[in-house]
C-alpha cells in the first residue's frame, strides 16, 4: 500500500488521469492522508479519530466516481463502488445496504488472497512439477530423503555408514535417473504436448449453487456455498489434458494449500476495517424532497428516508456480520456521490448529513477542459484510439484544430441538449470515427489516417445542428 504518499504527491498521482476539480481532488488526497495519520497516531487516540466522510456534489460524467476509483488503487485499499438507489429498506425485498459491507469484505479476501498466493508461487511451481512428473511416470515412485540413520535402505535409494559414522552419497538407481531425465524434459519444453491424467478439485456444484442461491439470503449471514459445497467431501475431478496445459490448475492448487486461509481472513479482515473504502453513488436518488416532507409524500419517499436510517449505523460505526467474520465500520472511509439536480444535500436526513462533513462541489467542465481530458492523462480518449488503431497497422494522427473542434462540440451539446460532461467525448468520437473503424482494415489502402478540423466539421456539422437528431446521436 502506498501510505508514504503526501497529499501533495496523492493530488500529482490523481492529476495523470483526471482534469480539473482541484478541490475535489485536494480534499480526497488530504482524507486518504489522514488514514495513514491515524494508524501513526499515539495508540490510546487511535480509536478516537474518526474518518471525514466525503459528499461529492456535481452533474455526471466529471470526474466524481473516478476520482474514487484511483484514489482506492493509488491506496492499495479494498474499494468498491455501490449505487444507492438498489438498495432498499429493510423488510423490503432487495439489498439491504449490509450487504456493501459483506462485498467489501469478499473484495479483500480476494485481494489478500492473491497476494499470498504470490508469495508461494514458487513453491506451488515445484510441487506442480511433481505432480506432473508423477503422471508421466505413474509406475515410478518418487524419490524422497530418507533421514540419515545407518544401515537404513529403501526403494529407490540406499544409504550406508562408515565405520566414523559418516552417511555416504545417495545412490542412484534407474528410477530416479528416468525421472531426472523426464525432468530436464519438463523443464526444457520438451513433453508440453504429451497428454497426461492430472486430478484437480471439482468446482461444478459450489458454480450451480451460485446461479440458483436465492436472493435475500446475504442477511441471514450464512455461506450456503461452503455449506453444501462440502457435502460432495471434496471430491476430485480427473481430467486428460496437454502437459503445457496442466501447470496453471495445478500450481493454483497447490498454492492454495500452502497459503493459509485462516492469516488470509485475518489479514483482510483488519485491512477492510482500518482502509476499507466505500463510494456510494447517486446517494441524491434516495433523498426525500423539501416539498415531500410535512407528512405529504407517499410510500417512495418513506421507502427513501428508511434506507438513509438504514445507512446512518453503518456509516456512523457499527458491527456487520460476514461469512468471514464481525466487520466493525467505524474507521472505514465512506464517500458519497450524486448530481442533486432535484435534491439538495440538506435534503438527507439530518443525522446522515452530520456524518458526511466535508462537501465538495465539481465544476461543470467548459471547451477548454475537454481539450486537455483529450490529450492530457494516460488514459485519454485520442491515445486509447490510437492504441486501437496500431493494432491493425494503422497510424492515427489527430491535428489540435480536430481535437478542439471535438471539445468546442462536446461542450456545445452539453449545453444545449443535456450535460453528460466527458461522457460526451465517447459519443462524438464514436460518430466521428465510426466509418473509420468499419473500414479498417479491409479498404483504407493508407497505414496513416489524419484527422484534421474540415473532417470534424463535416462529420458533425448536421448533427450538432439539428437539434432533434443530436439527441438521439450525440
Amino acid at each position: 500500500m502506498t501510505n508514504e504518499l503526501t497529499p501533495r504527491q496523492i493530488v500529482d498521482a490523481l492529476d495523470r488521469y483526471i482534469i480539473g476539480q482541484e478541490d475535489a481532488k485536494k480534499n480526497v488526497a488530504i482524507a486518504l492522508r489522514n488514514r495513514w495519520r491515524r494508524r501513526h497516531a499515539p495508540e490510546d487516540m487511535r480509536d478516537e479519530i474518526m474518518p471525514n466522510n466525503i459528499i461529492m456534489i456535481g452533474p455526471t460524467g466529471v470526474g466524481k466516481t473516478e476520482i474514487a476509483r484511483r484514489l482506492a488503487k493509488l491506496s492499495g485499499a479494498p474499494f468498491i463502488k455501490v449505487e444507492a438507489s438498489k438498495f432498499t429498506e429493510v423488510g423490503y425485498v432487495g439489498r439491504d445496504v449490509d450487504s456493501m459491507i459483506r462485498d467489501l469484505t469478499d473484495i479483500a479476501i480476494n485481494i489478500v488472497r492473491e497476494e499470498h498466493e504470490e508469495e508461494v508461487q514458487e513453491r506451488a511451481r515445484e510441487l506442480a512439477e511433481e505432480r506432473i512428473l508423477d503422471a508421466l511416470l505413474p509406475s515410478s515412485p518418487q524419490t524422497k530423503p530418507s533421514k540419515k540413520s545407518s544401515g537404513v535402505s529403501g526403494p529407490g535409494f540406499v544409504i550406508s555408514s562408515d565405520v566414523n559414522g559418516d552417511d555416504s552419497e545417495e545412490e542412484s538407481t534407474p528410477a530416479s535417473r528416468t525421472r531426472e531425465r523426464f525432468r530436464t524434459m519438463l523443464r526444457a519444453g520438451d513433453m508440453d504436448d504429451r497428454e497426461i491424467e492430472i486430478e484437480v478439485s471439482g468446482s461444478d456444484q459450489s458454480s450451480m449453487l451460485q446461479v440458483f442461491g436465492p436472493m435475500g439470503m446475504e442477511e441471514m449471514g450464512m455461506n450456503l456455498q461452503e455449506l453444501f459445497g462440502n457435502l460432495g467431501g471434496g471430491k476430485k475431478k480427473k481430467r486428460r489434458v496437454e502437459v503445457q496445459n496442466a501447470w496453471d490448475p495445478l500450481q493454483q492448487e497447490e498454492a492454495q494449500k500452502l497459503i493459509d486461509m485462516e492469516k488470509v481472513k485475518s489479514e483482510a479482515l483488519d485491512r477492510v476495517q482500518q482502509s476499507g473504502i466505500v463510494f456510494i453513488d447517486e446517494i441524491d436518488k434516495v433523498t426525500v424532497r423539501s416539498s415531500s416532507r410535512g407528512g405529504n409524500g407517499g410510500g417512495q419517499d418513506v421507502s427513501r428516508q428508511g434506507v438513509q436510517r438504514d445507512l446512518l449505523p453503518v456509516v456512523e460505526g457499527a458491527n456487520v456480520t460476514t461469512k468471514h467474520g464481525m466487520v466493525k465500520t467505524d474507521h472505514i472511509l465512506f464517500i458519497a456521490s450524486g448530481a442533486f439536480h432535484v435534491a439538495k444535500p440538506s435534503d438527507l436526513i439530518p443525522e446522515l448529513q452530520g456524518r458526511f462533513p466535508i462537501r465538495v462541489e465539481l465544476n461543470n467542465l467548459d471547451a477548454d477542459d475537454f481539450f486537455r481530458i483529450l490529450t492530457e492523462p494516460r488514459n485519454a480518449l485520442i491515445k486509447q484510439y490510437r492504441a486501437l488503431m496500431q493494432s491493425e497497422g494503422v497510424e492515427i494522427e489527430f491535428t489540435e484544430d480536430a481535437i478542439r473542434e471535438v471539445a468546442r462540440t462536446a461542450a456545445e451539446v452539453n449545453a444545449e441538449v443535456e450535460n453528460i460532461g466527458a461522457r460526451r467525448l465517447h459519443t462524438i468520437l464514436t460518430t466521428l470515427l465510426e466509418d473509420i473503424l468499419f473500414d479498417i482494415p479491409d479498404t483504407v489502402a493508407s497505414d496513416h489516417v489524419v484527422i484534421d478540423k474540415d473532417m470534424v466539421e463535416a462529420k458533425l456539422a448536421d448533427i450538432v445542428a439539428d437539434r432533434d437528431l443530436s439527441q438521439y446521436i450525440l
